[in-house]
């Protein structure tokens, strides 16, 4: 009986020790806080590792976490100053810097932080038109950290970061927004179409230019070379035309013809003249009858070999004709009836209108 009491007295005892190292021994966690109370007062602030505290006298009331933590608060309507309502959800990044402060100064700092999120919002978006809140978000960023960093340092919170996950305006708006946004682009467009096409004209423009200067240019010195080249023929066959008159007179000169053979040639030329595209009908004036039986009696008198010079003439130089044969009037007579031939109205060196032609 006394052994069975013992042995209950010795089980109690070892629970109790038991539970006695259990409440005296803890363990805080990596980047944790421990906040120990004796008797409802905050007692101490354990770190991390293992701890003993006195039992049934001191309690590890909270266990605060120090890393850096991320909060996202959901969608909230802000109007702006234009009197638009839009929809902002924010993201904050804080970290515990005094966990005794997060415990007592403040009954829930998440709710806390969540509420000044949303007034400070309000109040930065209510002072900003849209496309200001729209374009402004590292302003509307650094303004919210810097005001919810003020307000919750008391409560040993570090507000790190604050981001705003989207800005979404009414539906209308953005309709609007869009077709303002097409509208501009499509000007844009315009512009650099126009301006395209203006630098395309002013290279076209260009292009002729120099185009019509290397045209003018070209078709000037083929108008010199041209010339050149008429010139040069025209020189040419002036010097082929004086060489063959040159030929035919030293000819003549050297056979010394009579009037047979002058006349033979004249009549073996009528039938080239007659022989022309308006060759019909044709004129002899009497007085070149006249004239050439003149000059053909005046010929004849030359006997064939009358001592007439048998040496080359120079055409450079001038030919003087003996004064025994007075060949002049005929020569003479003989121009004028050739240029009456040509003018048959034009009057003779007498005075006296020629007589009318004789149609052959």
């Amino acid at each position: 009986m006394i052994a069975s009491v013992a042995l209950i007295f010795a089980f109690f005892f070892i629970a109790l020790a038991i539970v006695i190292v259990a409440m005296s021994f803890k363990i805080v966690p990596q980047q944790r806080a421990g906040i120990v109370e004796r008797l409802g007062k905050y007692r101490t602030t354990l770190d991390s590792g293992p701890h003993l505290i006195v039992p049934f006298l001191d309690r590890l009331k909270y266990v605060i976490d120090q890393r850096e933590q991320v909060v996202s608060f959901p969608p909230q309507d802000v109007i702006t100053e234009d009197n638009l309502t839009v929809s902002i959800d924010t993201v904050i990044y804080f970290t515990v810097n005094n966990p005794v402060s997060a415990t007592y100064e403040i009954v829930n700092y998440i709710e806390a932080i969540h509420q000044l999120t949303m007034t400070t919002l309000r109040n930065i978006i209510g002072g900003m038109t849209l496309e200001h809140a729209l374009t402004g978000r590292d302003q509307i960023n650094r303004t919210l950290g810097a005001e919810l960093d003020a307000a919750t340092s008391r409560w040993g919170i570090k507000v790190s970061r604050v981001e705003l996950k989207s800005i979404d305006p009414p539906a209308t708006i953005i309709d609007a927004m869009e077709k303002q946004m097409r509208a501009e682009r499509d000007r844009r467009a315009a512009i650099l179409t126009a301006e395209g096409e203006r630098q395309s004209a002013i290279l076209t423009a260009e292009g002729q230019k120099q185009s019509q200067i290397l045209t003018a240019e070209g078709e000037k010195q083929a108008a010199i070379l041209s010339a050149e080249g008429e010139k040069q023929a025209a020189i040419l066959k002036a010097q082929g035309e004086g060489r063959a008159i040159e030929t035919v007179f030293q000819a003549i000169h050297n056979g010394n013809p009579d009037q047979k053979l002058l006349s033979y040639q004249y009549l073996q030329t009528l039938p080239k003249i007659a022989g022309g595209e308006n060759a019909s009908t044709w004129i002899i004036p009497a007085e070149l009858t006249k004239a050439l039986g003149t000059l053909g009696g005046a010929i004849g008198t030359i006997p064939v070999d009358g001592g007439g010079s048998k040496k080359p003439v120079d055409l450079d130089e001038e030919v003087v004709v003996p004064s025994t044969i007075d060949t002049s009037e005929a020569v003479e007579e003989a121009l004028e009836a050739a240029k009456l031939a040509e003018n048959p109205g034009t009057p003779v060196a007498g005075g006296e209108a020629p007589p009318p032609p004789r149609q052959a």
